[in-house]
């Protein structure tokens, strides 16, 4: 019984945290502070059942429980994971503790209601990969939009209202679009063959894959646009810097580590295998976007003065890799643009989490302001150096392993048609090290500044709580750059899967995704 509501108890764990929370008074802090980071740890290891439990060599999806919620309208809790969505879950609950460690003193007011929006927000985030019912997904989506906003606008930066307004207003527009395409997909599906309207994902697979190529580029748009704002796809990353910037150092790991990841997770887990047809037609299209963005963000980010925007900019080159791969539509594509999410959320949360270290002691995140903080705080340069060679994709390393597989996926695709996608992306490889590089010299190395004093501050090195909440993503970092396979068995199946979807519509045969129901 357990097994059975295993992913049912991982994504609504964080709320006994929240119950909790409740009777807590808001000046106890530490208690605050201890009952967020045992929820959040508690939901990690519920998640592991998951993935020992999980078989990678079965198909489809896993895990399933499906309770009727709304009868009129067939629309049921419908709940299961596959391969790529078990290593989103991981990632969830194994950053949103850390985040939590590593940002421990971080907050200093209204401690109650942040940690009770951390945990309302890991909630929504689980519930969007593990949602197997489009109109649960658009509730998860729609859920985990409020605390983010929240986070932002009561806890971030001087410009936080304008960032949290900004996110808001750009994601929620994405999604109203989206809402519209899955209730024109269930009014198809009622349309088709004389069935009923729903809303369940394994039904739609089978379903609308045979719709007119006119009606399926307009429900691929709808759904594709909503997913590129949340990537973000260039030119609707906007919104981006500004609410990293302004975010406080967890929702910006958050951010990074696994919202963003929502969007190119949808890109795979919807618009190819519902419109295959429509996504030949934009595959052209979101290449060149995704090119255009892999090294816009690189140059953009060469320029910045201030680290976290350098960051923020970065995930804007680096998750054009993950659309690259993801249209390139081969198995070293789709594989390269999985354990490239992961990558991304693991190095790019880490550099959020020491950037916020490093702004707790100075209160200045400028790169101007530092210099020769290596010899001040040699602990925490060694762990900025490896946060930093993980985002360049050294050899060895996390993000060598997503980078290359999508490259090699773009190169031999035969729906991309061209190599130049994959030489004019291998670019931004040799920018990340550009930017990155020269971000540490100009911060880490040479003179230490006059009296040893950072924006008027003497600087620390890393404590001990600060060490082990990032010893854990660097060892996640070496693993996944030594031995991948752990990792990418998991999601080997869901690739093969999706591509064999878009051979089999590209020849113009039956399109049949895994587990899909036939109607009667």
């Amino acid at each position: 019984m357990l097994t059975e509501l295993i992913l049912t108890i991982t994504i609504f764990l964080p709320l006994a945290g929240v119950a909790v929370l409740f009777f807590f008074k808001s000046e106890n802090a530490l208690a605050i502070k201890l009952t967020g980071f045992v929820a959040t740890l508690v939901t990690f290891f519920a998640s592991l059942v998951l993935y020992f439990q999980f078989d990678p060599a079965a198909s489809g999806f896993q895990f399933q429980q499906r309770v009727m919620w709304i009868e009129g309208l067939n629309i049921s809790y419908f709940v299961g994971i596959d391969g790529m969505s078990l290593l989103l879950i991981i990632l969830t609950t194994f950053l949103t503790p850390l985040a939590l460690l590593g940002t421990w003193n971080s907050i200093h007011h209204r401690i109650k209601e942040y940690t009770m929006m951390i945990l309302l927000l890991e909630v929504g985030m689980t519930g969007v990969f593990a949602s197997l019912d489009l109109f649960l997904f658009y509730m998860f989506w729609e859920a985990m939009l409020i605390p983010m906003y929240f986070i932002i606008g009561i806890w971030g930066g001087p410009e936080r209202v304008y960032a949290a307004i900004k996110f808001f207003l750009f994601t929620l527009f994405g999604s109203l679009l989206m809402l519209v395409a899955i209730l024109a997909l269930g009014y198809y599906a009622s349309m088709s063959a004389g069935g009923q309207f729903t809303t369940n994902l394994l039904d739609l697979y089978a379903v609308a894959p045979r719709m007119a190529i006119g009606l399926q580029t307009w429900m691929f748009l709808a759904f594709a646009l909503s997913f590129a704002i949340k990537v973000p796809l260039f030119p609707l990353h906007t919104w981006l810097p500004d609410a990293h910037v302004e975010a406080p150092t967890a929702g910006s790991v958050i951010l990074a580590g696994v919202l963003l990841k929502m969007g190119t997770y949808g890109l795979i887990r919807f618009c190819l295998p519902l419109f295959p047809d429509a996504a030949f037609k934009f595959t052209p299209l979101f290449s060149v976007l995704a090119v255009i963005g892999i090294i816009y963000g690189a140059l953009v980010a060469m320029v910045q003065t201030d680290i976290k925007k350098l960051v923020a900019y970065s995930s804007v080159s680096h998750l054009g890799f993950v659309v690259l791969g993801t249209f390139a539509m081969t198995e070293e594509g789709i594989q390269g643009a999985i354990i490239q999410m992961i990558n991304h959320g693991l190095s790019t949360g880490a550099l959020f989490l020491v950037v916020g270290m490093i702004y707790d002691r100075a209160h200045t995140r400028l790169i101007s302001d530092f210099g020769g903080v290596a010899k001040v705080m040699p602990v925490f340069a060694t762990f900025f150096m490896i946060m930093t060679l993980s985002s360049i994709g050294l050899p060895g390393l996390n993000g060598f392993v997503g980078e290359f597989l999508v490259l090699i996926g773009s190169f031999k695709s035969k729906f991309l048609g061209s190599y130049a996608y994959a030489a004019v992306a291998a670019s931004g490889v040799i920018l990340a090290a550009v930017y990155m590089l020269w971000m540490y010299q100009r911060v880490m190395l040479g003179p230490v500044r006059e009296g040893g004093l950072y924006g008027g501050h003497r600087l620390l090195d890393l404590s001990p709580r600060e060490i082990a909440a990032l010893v854990p993503i660097v060892l996640f970092i070496v693993w996944i750059g030594v031995y991948p396979s752990t990792f990418l068995g998991k999601s080997a199946t869901v690739a093969k899967q999706v591509v064999q979807t878009m051979e089999s519509a590209r020849e113009g045969g039956q399109v049949r995704f895994a587990n899909s129901q036939d109607r009667p």
